[in-house]
């Protein structure tokens, strides 16, 4: 199998996991270090540049899937079953928090989303997959998703910086 070609995404989530929250569980690191594993492997949900960026039919299939493809990961490494039940659960409600821990694991994915995709939708900008303002506006959803107040000083400027990459 080839590397993960976003795995810096769910790298530096887990990190920004950390920096809001240094004493979160493992069950929080472990699902923002796996929240969308899902897309390292043939035949998930597809998604396109032009989709809306809160599609909500794409985002639960594809964080039901990471969901899915972690717990039998676990599971195969015999991880303790209220581990993989926690893991589970935080990988399911990536995109839409839910709980305060949820809601770590959904900000620290927006964080390192708007860190490191940058390059992405640049690269998707220039092959005409999508236009400057459709990736913009994907940046801004995921800015304004943020459901812990402590991370939106974290994210402006992330955005901002992205915002004068895509706009110049």
């Amino acid at each position: 199998m080839t590397p993960f070609a976003n795995a810096r995404h769910l790298v530096r989530a887990r990190d920004w996991l950390v920096e809001l929250e240094p004493a979160a569980s493992d069950a929080a690191r472990i699902a923002a270090l796996t929240h969308d594993c899902e897309r390292a492997f043939p035949g998930g949900p597809q998604w396109s540049p032009d989709q809306a960026p809160d599609d909500r039919a794409y985002r639960d299939a594809h964080a039901q899937r990471s969901a899915d493809i972690v717990a039998a990961w676990l599971r195969g490494e015999r991880a303790p079953e209220p581990l993989v039940g926690e893991v589970v659960e935080l990988v399911r409600l990536h995109e839409w928090g839910g709980s305060p821990t949820a809601d770590l694991v959904q900000a620290a994915d927006s964080l390192s989303f708007l860190e490191v995709n940058g390059d992405l939708f640049e690269e998707w900008i220039a092959e005409g997959r999508c236009s400057p303002e459709r990736a913009l506006e994907q940046f801004r959803w995921m800015s304004s998703r943020l459901r812990i107040d402590r991370a939106r000083p974290l994210a402006a400027p992330l955005l901002a910086a992205v915002e004068s990459r895509l706009s110049a």
